[in-house]
């Protein structure tokens, strides 16, 4: 389905009943736990400045994270997820000298919302 045919059908969905948006990405995160090294993962091991917290950064070091909490959201009930883009600014990533993969954090945030929401779109409801 193209980005045409799914924002109209999300209109008329939004004219014909209330829908539900993903749950808390950050709670959902912190319930996982993660180390010092689950941010870093081996792209940033090496990086000069702690990325604990950096819940966006998971998208790259964690992507399977990320997929499995939009799983979550979706199999829950949520018609609409968000991309897990909260601190994807410049301005926030420079509490973590990472201004410069910003345009990075954004895209892969959205592609993995997006390549879970069609997995989700492409299942058969079951009997």
């Amino acid at each position: 389905m193209n980005q045409s045919s799914r924002s109209s059908l999300l209109y008329r969905r939004l004219n014909q009943q209330i829908l539900i948006l993903d749950g808390a990405m950050g709670t959902m995160i912190q319930a996982r736990k993660l180390k010092t090294v689950d941010y870093h993962g081996q792209r940033f091991a090496d990086h000069p400045t702690d990325l604990t917290g950096n819940n966006d950064l998971l998208c790259l070091t964690q992507p399977d994270i990320i997929r499995d909490i939009h799983r979550a959201n979706l199999a829950a009930g949520a018609d609409i997820i968000e991309t897990n883009t909260f601190n994807s600014t410049s301005v926030s990533q420079a509490d973590y000298q990472l201004e410069e993969i910003v345009h990075e954090l954004n895209y892969a945030a959205a592609r993995l919302a997006r390549d879970i929401a069609d997995e989700f779109s492409t299942q058969t409801p079951d009997k």
